[in-house]
């Protein structure tokens, strides 16, 4: 496990209810298409990686796929067994799962792959439970981030915070262009075929205090920046947030946040 690997564990330990209350909503607007490009029907075998709240191990039991649905975090597997009740959730930390060659028909991640400190590792690892022919499918938030995704981050500089020098980030080796192309490449080192992305773009809409109750909980990487400041900082980020909300704000006062994510998929 790297560094990375070890601050993810962290960040997310216990948060399955802050996150199912705050970006779960979020996340969960390219279930259909990442299900539609991994070819999830009704009888096939299906993996999903990094369930989170369970969303997506939800939707594809709903298309009548057998549905194996792992994550790293205790409280998420929690929440996903609820979720899909008919999905058989586990405990799995990428980049190593406890199944064997070609299980499964198709793997599906939904942002996952943000997460790990090794992606190449995970994708591996990904093949190797696929059956010669099956499908992959993932998505990706994008950098550069559409506005809505930069407002929790604008407000965070405006109160003059800075990055902790502390805090891990991905070795150079292992990052790659977040954009369609990059993830390609990515997908297409690790041995799968036919792999095509695009860009999907979406407006979110949240009240303002829902988006803040993400990283006012703490929340990713930008939820424990906030709870770790002073308490005088965290108004401040607070205030910053507020001002920054004018520029989303729709008619009936809820935010309209511009998103944007890489959607690829794959054959082994």
């Amino acid at each position: 496990m790297t560094s990375f690997d070890a601050f993810e564990r962290l960040i997310w330990a216990g948060r399955a209810e802050a996150f199912a209350g705050s970006f779960a909503q979020l996340c969960a607007h390219p279930v259909p298409r990442l299900l539609d490009a991994a070819g999830v029907r009704e009888g096939v075998r299906v993996l999903d990686v990094g369930t989170g709240t369970g969303t997506v191990a939800a939707a594809a039991c709903d298309r009548g796929a057998t549905v194996t649905a792992v994550d790293a975090e205790p409280s998420m597997v929690e929440l996903a067994a609820k979720a899909a009740p008919a999905a058989e959730v586990r405990l799995a930390v990428l980049p190593v799962l406890p199944f064997e060659d070609g299980t499964f028909d198709a793997v599906v991640g939904n942002f996952v792959l943000n997460h790990v400190g090794h992606p190449g590792e995970t994708l591996a690892e990904l093949r190797r439970v696929v059956r010669p022919g099956g499908r992959l499918a993932l998505t990706i938030w994008t950098n550069p981030g559409a506005p809505g995704q930069t407002l929790l981050g604008r407000a965070v500089e405006a109160a003059g915070v800075q990055r902790p020098a502390h805090l891990p980030v991905l070795a150079a080796e292992d990052d790659f262009p977040r954009s369609p192309q990059g993830l390609v490449d990515l997908v297409h080192s690790a041995g799968f075929a036919e792999a095509e992305g695009e860009t999907l773009r979406w407006d979110h809409r949240a009240e303002p205090e829902v988006w803040w109750s993400g990283p006012a909980s703490g929340v990713a990487f930008l939820g424990q920046i906030v709870t770790s400041q002073p308490e005088e900082v965290r108004a401040e980020i607070k205030r910053q947030f507020d001002v920054l909300c004018t520029e989303f704000a729709g008619p009936d006062g809820r935010l309209v946040l511009p998103h944007q994510a890489v959607l690829v998929g794959a054959r082994r």
